[in-house]
């Protein structure tokens, strides 16, 4: 009999107010890996301080969140910016993080782009391949959570970063691979067992179902959780509990 195990990812650090903050430390206790916002898009020193402490506590693989410079639009708008540009911004935001990380005696160990970001990468290989040569001449051991299939795998590859395919048990997907747009109807999905049943598909058959019912595959090694959806801390718990009633593992790829 197979054995099957996967890693559980949330992107963490996002939140300032009481009940974000409150949310964000119960799914800590149930995800393997975190990605933590830098500053830019989301959250400020005092919670990557409190986030990279948590992190630490539960034995959660900690990794950099970089994203956009724009707190207002959360870092899900378009930001033209040349290649020397993006690729300061990648570095900044993973020094920052790796920085508050070291100090507390962990270690990074992986990035993953946040947002418009993200979505620009899959699609873009030559943007790409710029962030990936960023993260890869700050630090070569760094894993690169990629969107699976992506023109973003591809160039994390490419530049012979070790790549962590990644799966969206959360959000719809469109025939080609790609994530259906969040301004889209019923692109964020909100139902914990039928996200439970995604995930478990994902890690025994590698293949989901997208928004017109076509079956694609999508390898995988790491499936995420958005931590800024409501109710996120439930679908973690679900997921979490439906995964190891499947016989599945939840162990970080570190």
């Amino acid at each position: 009999m197979k054995d099957f195990s996967i890693d559980i990812n949330c992107d963490l650090g996002e939140s300032t107010d009481p009940a974000g903050l409150a949310q964000e430390a119960e799914i800590m206790s149930l995800v393997s890996s975190c990605n933590i916002a830098c500053g830019f898009h989301a959250g400020n020193s005092d919670v990557m301080n409190l986030t990279v402490e948590l992190a630490l506590e539960h034995g959660v693989a900690i990794g950099a969140h970089p994203g956009y410079d724009d707190a207002e639009g959360f870092g899900r708008r378009a930001v033209e910016l040349s290649d020397d540009e993006m690729g300061d911004l990648i570095l900044e935001q993973i020094g920052a993080l790796g920085t508050i990380v070291r100090a507390k005696g962990g270690e990074l160990s992986h990035v993953k782009l946040h947002g418009a970001l993200y979505n620009l990468l899959a699609v873009d290989y030559e943007k790409a391949l710029v962030a990936a040569e960023a993260v890869k001449n700050f630090d070569a051991s760094l894993k690169w959570y990629a969107l699976s299939g992506s023109e973003s795998d591809r160039a994390g590859r490419d530049v012979g970063l070790t790549v962590v395919r990644e799966a969206f048990i959360d959000r719809a997907y469109l025939p080609s691979g790609q994530l259906v747009p969040r301004s889209s109807p019923g692109a964020v999905l909100t139902d914990g067992e039928m996200m439970a049943e995604r995930a478990i598909r994902l890690v025994k058959s590698q293949e989901i179902i997208a928004h017109d019912d076509t079956l694609i595959e999508v390898p995988n090694e790491t499936l995420c959780i958005h931590g800024d959806h409501p109710g996120a801390a439930r679908t973690a718990q679900v997921v979490r509990t439906r995964l190891k009633e499947a016989g599945i593992d939840i162990r970080s790829t570190s």
